[in-house]
């Protein structure tokens, strides 16, 4: 197969009946937050994921043969009210997001080992719509290519040059030698 998939997950995809699943992680600073597109909990790798059922959409993930920046669209919909306030308060920009392909084993309902890694990237925006007692979320999640299509806001100053290097104090004499004429070869005509 062209992908790196355990001969479990593989023999799941190739069998006559398949109860595919995507699983969703998403960190915060205080707290990981895990969900999958069934019912119920299951587990993957020693950690829970909290079924959403039918509450979760995703767009469609996007592969390409270039190196292009892709995204990915969720919206987790029926958020209770009280909930809101809490993703409102969240820092999520820039957060690392995962999604797993999976499948069910049909005979027991066990999660086939190794779910495939179907894309990893950063929150970028997050969107609220309220409906009368409950609001769906809508995230946008970028894919780490897109660092290489933003400006890098960096200056050739002194003060930026101490972010990264504390002790660094070349960038003080850039301003002196701006102007400073520089005579090359001296004695060769």
């Amino acid at each position: 197969m062209a992908r790196a998939l355990t001969a479990g997950m593989e023999q799941q995809v190739t069998a006559d009946a398949l109860r595919p699943f995507i699983a969703i992680e998403l960190d915060f600073d205080d707290f990981t937050s895990r969900a999958w597109t069934g019912y119920g909990q299951i587990e993957i790798d020693g950690e829970t994921y909290f079924g959403f059922g039918t509450l979760i959409s995703i767009g469609g993930v996007q592969e390409t043969a270039e190196n292009k920046a892709t995204g990915i669209s969720l919206q987790v919909s029926g958020v209770p009210q009280e909930n809101v306030s809490a993703a409102l308060r969240a820092d999520y920009q820039g957060n690392p997001c995962r999604l797993y392909l999976g499948a069910l084993n049909i005979n027991d309902n066990s999660v086939i080992s190794d779910p495939y890694l179907l894309f990893r990237g950063r929150v970028d925006t997050v969107g609220l719509d309220f409906s009368g007692e409950q609001a769906s979320i809508q995230l946008t999640v970028e894919s780490r290519l897109i660092d290489f299509e933003r400006a890098a806001n960096r200056r050739y100053t002194p003060n930026d040059q101490n972010l990264d290097f504390p002790n660094d104090r070349g960038f003080e004499f850039v301003s002196q030698i701006q102007e400073q004429a520089i005579t090359w070869g001296v004695g060769v005509e």
